[in-house]
């Protein structure tokens, strides 16, 4: 009798331990540094992010945050190629993203915001204007309900949530300087990559699985501006710091033009010895545009990664030069042609009035496979 007491009691604890719900407080004290460190890379209000997650997860207990970690509500929408759940809102069986963990949702939560016309006159406001951003993301249709932003408000003020957005002066934690940086667009205007015919990334990892390379011999896929690199991670199975590390990235979060996104890692030399600039280029879009790692880059031509090249600049792809790109003399201009789609050895040749043997040998082609994206020397 006294060892069926026990058990009971035991099995009443275990039962108790695992149905805890969370409190309001509990959330604040987990999520708390999340919300902070998202707010000092994109500019969100701390306050706002933690009142959104309490709302949206019930306070870390809704059935959607515990099979998905999504702590936001956000839906997948058109742009997310990542795993998903169906799960009943506004109505059944709706689509909602799925994440790793709770940081990959935080980081999402600012790229979705910050990534979406909707929301850009909400990163104009004071940094800890919590107010303006409540009622801003109501006006946006962040959200249905009508009392959205008087239920961010008060949870705000009834847990001092914002304190997490100032410093213990009370100064801001992101100042005007530091918000206005945020949200200014590189004054010198850099060469835009060229319109290649958009991809879907599902067809481009069914290419993969096939043993088929995109880009200069490499896995990669080309994608389009305000693309999610932890989206892409999250599709192809790639650890997210891995993808940064495989395209000389620093930090994660959408993409501002579109481009080609390497699956490994690039090259340390190129395919030929040197390349020419175009337009205004960056040493960053040149490494990309030609499979090289940037230090490669960095080094054989003796320039800071933050580089931007003046139209017709010689940058070195191999190594053994080691001095700074110059411009080319008109004698030594030399013409290229970027591979469109179904686009063959021959019909480049006749378009250019030139013989397909030519074309081989200028380009240190073995067979006549082309990639689209591939640049070809078509005159010298």
């Amino acid at each position: 009798m006294k060892k069926a007491a026990i058990f009971c009691f035991t099995m009443l604890v275990c039962t108790s331990a695992l149905f805890a719900q969370m409190t309001v407080e509990d959330y604040i004290a987990a999520y708390k540094s999340l919300a902070i460190e998202e707010m000092k890379e994109s500019g969100i209000p701390a306050s706002i992010t933690l009142a959104q997650g309490i709302l949206e997860t019930e306070n870390g207990n809704s059935i959607l945050v515990k099979k998905s970690n999504n702590h936001f509500g956000i839906k997948c929408k058109s742009t997310w190629t990542g795993p998903s759940v169906s799960h009943d809102d506004d109505a059944p069986g709706e689509c909602f993203r799925v994440y790793n963990s709770a940081a990959d949702s935080y980081r999402d939560h600012s790229n979705f915001l910050r990534g979406s016309a909707r929301y850009a006159s909400l990163f104009k406001l004071s940094p800890n204007d919590y107010k303006g951003w409540a009622y801003g993301l109501k006006k946006a249709g962040y959200a249905t309900n009508p009392k959205y932003p008087d239920i961010l408000i008060r949870n705000i003020e009834k847990y001092n949530l914002q304190q997490y957005d100032t410093n213990i002066d009370g100064s801001p934690v992101i100042d005007v300087a530091k918000q206005e940086e945020l949200n200014s667009e590189p004054e010198e205007e850099i060469i835009k990559p060229v319109k290649y015919t958009e991809m879907n990334m599902k067809e481009n990892l069914a290419s993969i699985k096939a043993g088929k390379t995109l880009f200069n011999g490499l896995k990669a896929i080309f994608v389009p501006a305000g693309t999610s690199l932890l989206a892409i991670a999250s599709e192809y199975g790639i650890a997210l710091s891995d993808l940064l590390d495989f395209n000389d990235l620093q930090k994660d979060g959408l993409l501002h033009d579109e481009q080609w996104i390497f699956l490994q890692r690039k090259n340390k030399e190129g395919n030929r010895d040197h390349y020419i600039t175009a337009g205004n280029e960056s040493l960053y879009w040149i490494s990309q545009v030609n499979a090289i790692q940037l230090a490669s880059l960095m080094k054989f031509n003796n320039l800071p990664g933050t580089a931007v090249l003046k139209p017709g600049s010689r940058v070195w792809l191999r190594g053994g030069h080691m001095a700074a790109p110059t411009p080319v003399k008109a004698k030594d201009k030399i013409s290229y042609h970027q591979v469109k789609q179904k686009e063959g050895l021959y019909a480049i040749a006749r378009q250019y009035n030139v013989s397909v043997q030519q074309l081989k040998a200028w380009n240190n082609l073995i067979t006549d496979d082309l990639q689209i994206g591939q640049e070809l020397i078509i005159s010298k």
